[in-house]
């Protein structure tokens, strides 16, 4: 479809893609999810309109081209969230490009984005988190393997990160100290507390470990000698929630919604939870206030005399 779009459009999508990086410290796979859908935007406006899509035919859409392109991105199978997600990214190059130009992008800025209702993290209980280190490690083939899923599955719960955040530690973080510095989304950095659980557990690894755990190298390897994957962690634990008989939102994910929930439970501040985390947005961590708020809407329901 690339092939569809005009010299001109193609370049001047590179040179946005460009500014993001350079402006805003965009994550590679950031970039390239914008510039698949910019492209795929572009192509749609092209087979639609009959013609290449110069700057300047990019600049004279209007409503009806608009609401044509996100009835085809639905028709395709999108959710109403992905679709949100692609005209957030046409409406921030549009503004680039109409400074750029000088044209007015009235009919794609106030495109509608389509509503849907946003999916509160499901965190698990305490219990339920202890349970899930603990089957990971019993269950594995090898007592090493059990070990790193363990200490994997710890550094997601204990200290809150992505999955790819401690996938990506190299062995040049053994011995882990008091606190670990995490290069998160956007090549931002931070300094994340780590529990004695944490380190412990991660020693444990190491210390068994088959493989020689290389400075620059991965610190968690899978059976083979290779970098761990995330998809094997997910694999790990879906197998241990199904054991556990928890709900299929008991992901590696979860663990880190867990440990924002606990942490807030436990009297934590949100906008220190917010730097632990590394989000760029307040209101990214605000959604654990909802998830807090109804568990304690739970407990009241259940315990209290005149609840129900």
């Amino acid at each position: 479809m690339s092939l569809q779009i005009s010299a001109a459009a193609r370049d001047a999508l590179q040179q946005w893609l460009d500014a993001e990086q350079a402006l805003k410290s965009a994550a590679p796979n950031t970039r390239a999810a914008y510039g698949a859908d910019l492209r795929s935007f572009i192509a749609f406006m092209t087979q639609y309109r009959g013609a290449p899509q110069g700057l300047g035919a990019l600049a004279d859409l209007g409503i009806t081209e608009m609401r044509a392109w996100m009835a085809h991105v639905r028709g395709n199978g999108a959710s109403a969230r992905t679709l949100s997600r692609k005209l957030s990214a046409v409406k921030t190059f549009y503004r680039w490009l109409a400074e750029r130009e000088g044209f007015e992008p009235t009919a794609v800025l106030s495109t509608r984005t389509p509503k849907f209702q946003k999916k509160l993290p499901r965190p698990l209980s305490v219990d339920a988190a202890r349970d899930m280190i603990e089957t990971v490690e019993v269950t594995a083939i090898d007592s090493w393997v059990g070990a790193r899923d363990a200490a994997v599955i710890t550094l997601l719960w204990g200290c809150g990160l992505r999955i790819s955040e401690a996938l990506g530690l190299t062995g040049r973080a053994l011995p882990l100290e008091e606190t670990l510095r995490i290069l998160g989304k956007g090549g931002k950095e931070r300094l994340v507390p780590v529990l004695p659980v944490a380190r412990q557990a991660v020693q444990s690894y190491a210390r068994l470990c088959p493989f020689l755990v290389e400075p620059d190298g991965p610190l968690f390897r899978g059976v083979r000698g290779g970098a761990l994957t995330p998809r094997s962690i997910q694999l790990v634990t879906a197998h241990a929630r199904l054991q556990l008989g928890l709900p299929s939102s008991a992901t590696p994910h979860a663990m880190r919604h867990s440990f924002a929930t606990h942490l807030l439970a436990a009297g934590g501040d949100l906008r220190a939870i917010q730097d632990l985390l590394g989000h760029a947005s307040l209101s990214t961590t605000q959604t654990y206030t909802a998830v807090d708020t109804d568990r304690l809407m739970e407990v009241y329901q259940a315990s209290h005399p005149k609840a129900g």
